[in-house]
């Protein structure tokens, strides 16, 4: 861990000195300096300039949360399970699998028919909907009168999040996928994002960066904001344990008979927790970093074509009992697309079956970090489980 001598309260980072670009420490900085933020803010390997706050960040507040920080997908996260196949159990092509999957778990935009989605979960979920639409009528919208919260619980979306298909070190087969939660979660997030705006406008603070407004626990609305957020972080665990089953009824169709493991590790990495650190209630933000208690469970995927990682927490305190949630980009989504072509896809996705079309390229191994260094960067954080390596890639 290196002390980085930024804003009020500094920054613990677990990243090479050299591998955190300007704009992302000119953010670090600007969060930590925030007078909500009175403690330490902890900087994950995997560090890189977030939209609204770093990803790769763990930001702990005092009697506030900044709306920005928590992102738009509350709740993003990781799924993953092992099954009782192996290697051998496979076909010789896993196309088939791949169209299926694609299939039964709408992607992109795409969303269920009304009558294909986990109803059930959606009734279970909707009264606590209903309480924040009250509250806040704009996060009704239009999606929520045609209950397209509804139709997308189960659904992968765009953007980074995936399913896979992963073999362990002793060729055992995983199911592992990553989303969010989905155009609701996005819904709540906008809409307290500008509510936190109006408040530091109202009270006169200046900020460099209106991303970094925040709302205090003695605003009116703090409570409607936490039970929304709870909600959306419950809404996102669902969506990701809705795909995992229909991955599983996929599966049944084309493979051997097969047992699921016991134990699903499904967890998030854009969130916010009340915890209790040095003594102190906080709020802790984790903008792309996941809960790394001793004991704790995690995923840490890289990226499309290359290793993956199961973890158990250490529990480092310096960390908030947090660690990294993935590779990180090292470029943009536009820098990906300029530097790569078509020809590199077979080349950085060979032995992964996926689509191999332009729609892929900002995706590319190429434009992540080397998850291998992440990795070796945060041993006091996570010991290694697992390493697994993807066979089969479905993108949003």
């Amino acid at each position: 861990m290196d002390i980085l001598e930024l804003g009020g309260v500094g920054v613990r980072s677990w990243a090479e000195k050299n591998s955190i670009e300007p704009e992302a420490l000119q953010q670090l900085d600007a969060l930590a300096r925030l007078p909500v933020v009175d403690a330490p803010i902890a900087v994950m390997p995997d560090v890189h300039l977030g939209k609204g706050a770093t990803v790769g960040s763990v930001v702990p507040t005092r009697a506030a949360i900044i709306p920005a920080a928590v992102g738009v997908d509350i709740g993003c996260g990781m799924c993953a399970v092992p099954l009782s196949l192996y290697a051998k159990d496979l076909p010789d092509t896993l196309r088939t699998i791949r169209l299926q999957i694609e299939r039964d778990v709408p992607v992109g935009r795409n969303m269920h028919r009304p009558d294909r989605f986990p109803e059930a979960v959606a009734q279970t979920l909707e009264p606590g909907l209903q309480k924040i639409a009250e509250r806040a009528p704009k996060i009704r919208g239009k999606g929520r009168k045609k209950r397209e919260w509804a139709l997308q619980l189960g659904t992968l979306g765009g953007g980074n999040h995936f399913i896979e298909l992963c073999l362990d070190e002793s060729d055992r087969l995983w199911i592992m996928l990553h989303s969010g939660s989905r155009g609701i979660g996005h819904a709540i997030g906008e809409y307290y994002i500008e509510r936190a705006k109006e408040y530091v406008l109202r009270e006169g603070i200046e900020l460099p960066d209106m991303a970094l407004a925040w709302l205090p626990e003695s605003e009116e609305i703090f409570p409607d904001y936490w039970e929304a957020l709870s909600w959306a972080q419950t809404y996102a665990a669902a969506n990701r344990q809705a795909m995992l089953d229909a991955v599983i009824g996929a599966l049944r169709r084309h493979l051997p008979p097969f047992v699921v493991g016991d134990a699903v590790i499904n967890c998030h990495h854009n969130y916010v927790a009340r915890e209790q650190h040095d003594g102190r209630e906080l709020y802790i933000t984790r903008k792309g970093a996941i809960r790394a208690r001793a004991g704790d469970l995690g995923i840490i995927p890289g990226s499309m074509g290359t290793r993956s990682y199961i973890v158990r927490g250490r529990g480092e305190a310096a960390s908030y009992c947090s660690c990294a949630h993935g590779a990180g980009r090292r470029m943009s989504r536009s820098e990906a697309r300029r530097q790569f072509h078509e020809e590199d896809i077979e080349m950085q996705t060979s032995g992964v079956e996926c689509r191999k079309d332009a729609g892929i390229i900002d995706e590319l191994p190429g434009a992540y970090k080397d998850i291998d260094a992440v990795m070796a960067q945060q041993t006091d954080l996570v010991e290694v489980l697992h390493t697994l390596k993807q066979i089969l890639c479905v993108k949003g």
